[in-house]
């Protein structure tokens, strides 16, 4: 039953940590590869580097809730809303800005 998530290269769930300036402030975010990969994806496809991308989802977010409560859990689960929208076509700036 769980040979499809069993059989996943170890890779994919590793950790990288990667620097990024948010807010003026250099910070260090750790994610699993694949987060990574889809967050590169995201910001591809919202012509943004994933820095840029990473900054103006915090941004929002502050303005939206005058805080940002754990930044990495906020970008996961923001990979799995893309995902769960199609990641190809279906995902657009207006759906986030509804939810």
């Amino acid at each position: 039953m769980c040979r499809i998530f069993a059989e996943q290269p170890p890779e994919s769930y590793a950790y990288e940590t990667r620097s990024l300036r948010i807010g003026g402030h250099c910070t260090s975010l750790r994610l699993e590869t694949a987060f990574w990969s889809i967050l590169e994806d995201i910001a591809r496809q919202q012509g943004l580097s994933v820095a840029k991308f990473a900054t103006k989802l915090h941004d929002e977010v502050l303005e939206r809730h005058g805080e940002v409560r754990n930044f990495a859990s906020l970008l996961r689960c923001s990979c799995l809303i893309y995902l769960s929208q199609g990641a190809s076509g279906r995902f657009t700036p207006a759906l986030m800005a509804a939810e």
